[in-house]
């Protein structure tokens, strides 16, 4: 498995792994290729933290992205969505998916990574509730699963409300 950069050629890849990642009955096109689709046109596109998991088949299994967010007025990014192809589940993608664009975005100097997940999960990356940061959920009852994991160039001041990329706002 190799963990690279998104490439225009990834992005049909990216969406049916995502959707295949994410469907239920229920919801014929998941919120998630939707919001995929809407983060990739607008301002918080980041597109150095698109990175995407190939077989060894040349084949995208997984793919997780970080965009622009912010605490206040300081730059910080919002992880998410990490999707993971149903056959390569429980592997490893997710792991070092996740693993690469914590490095990828501590070697750009961000300061921090927010989300929202499984605490269980997001632990063994060293991610914490966001209160313990000092980092405040865009909804408060999001409670223990909006968490933050600090960077490199964290800093203590870095203090207050956690602002997702504009199309968050509308999932």
């Amino acid at each position: 498995m190799l963990i690279r950069r998104e490439t225009p050629d990834d992005i049909l890849a990216v969406t049916t792994v995502t959707a295949l990642a994410f469907a239920k009955p229920e919801t014929p096109v998941p919120v998630e290729v939707t919001l995929l689709a809407q983060l990739r046109v607008c301002d918080g596109w980041l597109p150095e933290l698109s990175l995407v998991a190939v077989s060894d088949r040349d084949e995208v299994v997984g793919h997780v992205v970080c965009t622009r967010g912010r605490v206040g007025t300081a730059p910080a990014l919002g992880l998410g969505p990490l999707s993971v192809h149903p056959d390569h589940q429980r592997r490893g993608v997710g792991l070092a998916l996740v693993h690469a664009v914590l490095g990828a975005a501590d070697a750009l100097g961000e300061p921090l990574v927010a989300l929202l997940g499984s605490p269980a999960y997001y632990g063994r990356f060293g991610f914490r509730a966001g209160s313990d940061h000092g980092i405040t959920a865009p909804d408060p009852s999001w409670g223990e699963y909006f968490q933050v994991r600090a960077l490199t160039a964290d800093s203590p001041a870095l203090r207050g409300v956690f602002t997702y990329a504009e199309p968050f706002d509308r999932v």
